[in-house]
């Protein structure tokens, strides 16, 4: 991720922009609070973490969107715009690495595997 900044940084700038600082710090969230459901083994808590992958999902899809539009608009700028949605996809990398270790917490807490499942804490309590 530092290095697509660093080269993104070095080139030209557009006149498009990207916020991923919302990306960013739901990523950064996450990643903090599947520690801490991991190390105090809090199913909530990593429950918590699961839901929010889908939010840094749709944040990168709309990133997505937004760069594929402006590559058709700036054709000569295509490194640049590919790297600036690389910075996505890693963040959104991050968040799903959080999410593995949420999963596993649930997991071990509730001997439950609920990856790739359609599942919410309140079919669980049902």
């Amino acid at each position: 991720m530092a290095e697509r900044v660093e080269v993104t940084a070095k080139r030209e700038q557009l006149d498009f922009y990207f916020d991923y600082s919302t990306m960013g710090e739901k990523a950064q969230a996450m990643l903090k609070m599947s520690l801490d459901a991991l190390i105090q083994l809090d199913y909530d808590l990593a429950f918590k973490v699961v839901k929010m992958d889908d939010e840094v999902d749709k944040i990168k899809r709309e990133a997505y969107d937004k760069i594929k539009k402006e590559m058709g608009k700036n054709p000569d700028k295509i490194g640049y715009l590919i790297n600036l949605f690389l910075i996505s996809r890693h963040l959104e990398r991050l968040a799903d690495h959080a999410t593995n270790i949420a999963e596993e917490v649930v997991y071990l807490v509730e001997g439950e595997i609920i990856r790739h499942a359609p599942y919410t804490q309140e079919q669980k309590k049902q």
